[in-house]
């Protein structure tokens, strides 16, 4: 899944958890789960940082803005919008640590890259993973459904 969708399916979740030490590890999992679902990559195996570090970026700020202008306009509590945060911070959390294991080599964080790819239901490469509308349907519904749960729950 692409980080907007990460980001504002934890967002959902942290807007209707009011614990966020029941949120932090919900979602992570739902991360993983989300992961185990068909969707396109921008990442391949010619990713460099150089080259995709502008992807993320984008990626990133797209989720946080649509989270930002949700806390906006909705005037929710200063507890809805940490809960709220803390689910997009811990949705986001498992990529993070990847992308740290790939370009740091921090050996201790290898158990959770490998966990990372094994959940993905399909090996690196394979076509299912390729950029376009089919592979992506499935991050458009999860932020469609995400975008729903904030708006109307």
């Amino acid at each position: 899944m692409i980080l907007i969708t990460h980001a504002l399916v934890g967002a959902a979740l942290g807007k209707q958890i009011r614990n966020p030490f029941i949120i932090a590890p919900l979602a992570i999992a739902l991360h993983y789960c989300l992961d185990t679902f068909r969707h396109g990559e921008y990442l391949n195996r010619r990713s460099t940082f150089k080259n995709t570090a502008w992807k993320v970026a984008l990626d990133l700020f797209a989720g946080l803005a649509i989270i930002i202008v949700y806390l906006k306009f909705s005037h929710a509590s200063i507890e809805t919008a940490k809960n709220i945060f803390t689910g997009t911070f811990f949705s986001l959390l498992p990529d993070l640590l990847t992308v740290l294991y790939w370009k740091l080599n921090f050996n201790f964080l290898k158990k959770i890259y490998d966990f990372h790819g094994w959940v993905h239901p399909y090996p690196k490469g394979d076509k299912r993973y390729d950029w376009n509308l089919r592979n992506n349907l499935n991050d458009i519904i999860f932020s469609i459904i995400a975008i729903i749960i904030l708006l109307l729950f």
